[in-house]
C-alpha cells in the first residue's frame, strides 16, 4: 500500500496548497482523492472574488498522475471528499471510474444548491458513475472512508492502513489547519455551510479516530506549514 499525496497549485493569500492524494494498494487498486481546480485555470484562472490562484502545468492531476506512472483511465476509484470547486474541478476526465461520494452531499449538490453550481458541468456528467454511500465505509481493505459533515453536509475523510509508516488520516476540509484540530477552539470560518454544532462534532471525530487508530499521521486540508514539511509525490509514503 502507498498513498501519494498530490500537489495542485496554490491559493493565495497565503501560498494555500490545493491537495489531491492517491492510494495504491497491494493489489493494485488505484484511488483517486479530489482532483483540484478545474484544468483550464492554468491558462484562463476563475476564482472566487478574494482568491488568487496558480497552477503551473505539472500541477494538473494529469500530470502529478503521469509523473508516478498513471493515467486518467488506470483510477479504479475516484473518492469525492465534497464539490467544492478546488476538489472537483476534473471529475470528467474519470468516466472510467466509479466515484464515492456521500449520499448527503450528493443530494444537495444535485438538489441545486448555488455553492457547487460553477463547476456543474464538470461534475455533473451522464458519463460518469457515483455510488453514494452514507455513514462510515470500508472502500477497499486498509481504507476507510468517514463522513464528516460540517464544512460541507456530507463531507467525508479517510483512514489509510499503510504497513510502514501507520494508520493516515485525510481530514481534507473536516480540519483544513492544525491550529483547528481542537473542537472546542476551531475558528470557524464563512466558508464552512454547516452550523456550528455540527462542524465541531466533525472536528472531534477526526480527533476521537485519530487517538482510537494512533494515527501516525493527519494530513490536514490546506495547512501551508504541514504540507511544506510532507512528503510529495512522486515520493510516497508506505
Amino acid at each position: 500500500m502507498r498513498l501519494y499525496l498530490l500537489y495542485l497549485g496554490t491559493m493565495q493569500p497565503g501560498d494555500i496548497p490545493v491537495p489531491g492524494y492517491l492510494i495504491r494498494t497491494a493489489d493494485n487498486i488505484n484511488i483517486l482523492v479530489d482532483t483540484g481546480w478545474p484544468r483550464s485555470f492554468v491558462d484562463d484562472p476563475r476564482p472566487p472574488p478574494g482568491l488568487t490562484i496558480d497552477i503551473r502545468p505539472e500541477d494538473i492531476i494529469t500530470a502529478r498522475l503521469a509523473d508516478i506512472g498513471l493515467k486518467p483511465s488506470d483510477i479504479h476509484y475516484l473518492v469525492c471528499t465534497h464539490l467544492d470547486d478546488d476538489h472537483c474541478g476534473n471529475h470528467d476526465l474519470f468516466p472510467g471510474a466509479e466515484l464515492i461520494i456521500q449520499k448527503q452531499h450528493y443530494t444537495v449538490a444535485k438538489g441545486g444548491h448555488p455553492r457547487f453550481a460553477a463547476n456543474r458541468s464538470v461534475w455533473d456528467r451522464p458519463d460518469l458513475r457515483y455510488r453514494q454511500i452514507e455513514g462510515d465505509v470500508e472502500l477497499v481493505p486498509g481504507v476507510t472512508i468517514f463522513e464528516t459533515s460540517g464544512h460541507v453536509p456530507g463531507h467525508q475523510s479517510l483512514l489509510v492502513r499503510l504497513p510502514e509508516t501507520g494508520n493516515v488520516i485525510l481530514a481534507a476540509d473536516a480540519v483544513m489547519h492544525h491550529t483547528m484540530a481542537d473542537a472546542t477552539t476551531r475558528e470557524i470560518y464563512i466558508t464552512d455551510m454547516d452550523d456550528e454544532t455540527g462542524i465541531r462534532r466533525s472536528t472531534q471525530k477526526v480527533a476521537d479516530i485519530a487517538r482510537n487508530e494512533q494515527a501516525a499521521l493527519v494530513v490536514y486540508g490546506h495547512d501551508t506549514g504541514q504540507w511544506a514539511t510532507l512528503r510529495l509525490s512522486p515520493q510516497y509514503y508506505d
